[in-house]
């Protein structure tokens, strides 16, 4: 193919994309049909079933609120292993919201797990979960440097004990403002 005909080519196929993307239909916006709105929008929730973080309120530090979404701040996982479960996915979405209207704020995610296993080993296994919750958070929108991950592996223990239901306690990242 010469040049002069790809040349010919290229503006032939940017003309189309172009008209393409255009609409030939007018809307008419004279017309006064009343619009119901079904967004959802006032709900407090969106169809995932995650609560919107609202930051306006002067005076209010949603942070410090018992009850707000964001008072959940420990992501579980299953017995030796780093992947967020479904169920806890709102909480990471809820506090990533938080950090993409606050920008100053930064995070710091500690991966925990039970006493199980070596120090060794539970160290690389905590990074590992805090680093699943910091990935899911940067794929969120939150800025990199608003997000560290740390581990503590089986140094920080929220239950001593030695039943499946205490280590199952164990098995976290928390989510730590700092």
């Amino acid at each position: 193919m010469s040049t002069r005909a790809f040349k010919m080519f290229v503006v032939a196929s940017v003309v189309a994309v172009v008209s393409a993307c255009s609409s030939p239909v007018k809307l008419d916006e004279s017309s006064n049909v009343p619009v119901e709105d079904r967004s959802g929008q006032n709900t407090g929730a969106n169809p995932n079933g995650v609560a919107r973080v609202d930051t306006t309120q002067q005076g209010l530090d949603p942070l410090n609120d018992p009850k707000g979404v964001l008072a959940q701040r420990s992501v579980y996982f299953d017995f030796d292993s780093y992947v967020v479960k479904d169920q806890y996915r709102p909480i990471v979405e809820n506090h990533s919201r938080f950090l993409n209207n606050n920008r100053n704020r930064k995070v710091v995610i500690e991966g925990n797990t039970d006493d199980v296993g070596s120090s060794e080993y539970n160290l690389a296994l905590g990074q590992r979960r805090s680093e699943a919750v910091r990935r899911m958070m940067v794929l969120l929108g939150v800025r990199d440097d608003q997000v560290e991950a740390i581990s503590f592996g089986k140094e920080k223990l929220k239950s001593t004990g030695t039943d499946e239901a205490s280590r199952a306690e164990n098995r976290r990242a928390d989510i730590a403002y700092r």
